[in-house]
């Protein structure tokens, strides 16, 4: 049984974890106002540049159109791009992204395709590293990056274009973790290369044609690459709110759990010190009668 100075140790130091997951919880609500209008205010933008190359995509013949939205044809090697963040304490938010990609590794490799992994972040390549360390071609590190900016994700999008045209994969799938609220971040894969095939429900609805000058086809060159870093953009923007969610709910659970361990510490402690009293004093009483 501890001792009495033990549990008054235990006390001071789970009162002292209390204040930080506190603290930390603080932060992250205060973050997580910016970072979810962030992510909010991206998803019009890439979902209607989606739209946009869906349509000039429909205006051009398979051959002319760019390889990276045709792809080369064959799907045997995939480039699987893990987007998590750089620093832990923010509950399942890392491992759930780690596990659809391990997942989805797992099943390519069954069906005899050759698997790449892009890290993207700390904790998505300390997890992968465990199973799939011969497969990581590389990480990237954003630790430095205080705000997220489009050139971070413009400088992911022409590393993967490079591997791309130098024929390092056919396919390539972003992963990613879609903030829908504070307590619900659903782990993602959207295809990059080749291009899916984006429609709105606008676009079907009133049925415009459009006109693009010049030519559909050298849109679709300068639109494609960018388009790219604009999905890779989004993705960072989701698991910067996602992180931020995760970790002021999971923070909120350790501030309670620390709150209910001190109070059952307390009781302990208030009991133990009781019976020492107790004892004493029936020991002081045992020896004046017996005097």
């Amino acid at each position: 049984m501890p001792s009495l100075k033990d549990l008054r140790n235990r006390i001071s130091s789970v009162k002292a974890t209390q204040k930080i997951t506190k603290a930390m919880q603080m932060v992250a609500a205060a973050k997580l106002r910016r970072a979810q209008e962030a992510a909010e205010a991206a998803r019009p933008y890439s979902q209607r540049m989606g739209a946009v190359l869906a349509n000039l995509a429909a205006s051009v013949d398979g051959d002319d159109a760019p390889r990276l939205m045709a792809g080369t044809g064959k799907d045997d090697t995939h480039l699987l791009v893990c987007c998590t963040a750089e620093r832990g304490l923010c509950g399942g938010f890392n491992s759930s992204i780690a596990k659809k990609v391990r997942e989805d590794a797992r099943r390519l490799q069954g069906e005899g395709k050759d698997i790449k992994i892009l890290c993207v972040g700390k904790k998505g390549f300390d997890i992968l590293k465990r199973d799939f360390a011969s497969l990581i071609i590389d990480r990237i590190d954003l630790r430095e990056v205080k705000h997220l900016a489009f050139s971070d994700a413009d400088a992911i999008g022409k590393k993967v274009i490079a591997l791309f045209e130098e024929g390092a994969f056919d396919v390539c799938t972003l992963y990613y973790s879609e903030f829908k609220s504070v307590i619900s971040q659903i782990p993602t894969g959207q295809q990059l290369i080749p291009a899916a095939d984006e429609t709105t429900s606008a676009d079907e609805d009133n049925g415009s044609i459009y006109e693009y000058e010049p030519d559909a086809g050298a849109i679709l060159d300068d639109l494609v690459p960018r388009n790219i870093s604009v999905q890779i953009f989004r993705a960072l923007l989701e698991n910067a709110a996602s992180e931020q969610g995760a970790r002021m709910s999971a923070m909120d659970n350790a501030t309670r759990n620390a709150g209910e361990m001190i109070d059952k510490l307390t009781l302990s402690y208030n009991r133990q010190r009781q019976a020492q009293i107790t004892k004493e004093l029936i020991e002081i009483i045992s020896g004046a009668e017996a005097l």
